[in-house]
């Protein structure tokens, strides 16, 4: 008996949901985060104009942020790190979180921003955390 095609719009959407689930997810975000954290390190300058005044030492937090980022994004890449890079990244944007905020409360501080992308942005950080999270089930 030959299978029958996806003739209806609600099976074919599930069959594409099917494959965005199964694709690898893993080296993708590891390799999006290892970028991210490299790039802490090539234009420090640019990631430590975004944060708050109140934080001391803020070219090393630049940095300690960019190799944490590495360290999790390196990690995705193997299945026996995986899980474990994983909590990491998450730990570090929500870690990373404040700084966010920060940007979004204090618009007129980063006028090469829209105001609308600052706030956009905190939504996005659960995007990241939820790639994160399907990574480390991959």
């Amino acid at each position: 008996m030959k299978a029958r095609a996806h003739s209806r719009p609600g099976e074919r959407r599930e069959a594409r949901l099917r494959r965005v689930r199964s694709a690898p997810w893993a080296p993708v975000v590891g390799l999006v985060f290892t970028v991210a954290g490299l790039l802490h390190f090539v234009r420090p300058d640019t990631y430590e104009a975004i944060m708050p005044d109140e934080l001391p030492a803020q070219r090393e937090l630049v940095y300690a942020s960019g190799v944490a980022e590495m360290v999790g994004g390196l990690g995705l890449l193997h299945p026996r790190t995986r899980r474990w890079a994983g909590w990491w990244l998450i730990a570090t944007l929500v870690a990373v979180f404040p700084a966010n905020v920060h940007m979004a409360v204090r618009a007129e501080r980063y006028p090469q921003f829209p105001p609308a992308a600052l706030w956009a942005r905190l939504p996005l950080q659960l995007v990241f955390i939820a790639a994160v999270w399907r990574a480390m089930g991959d």
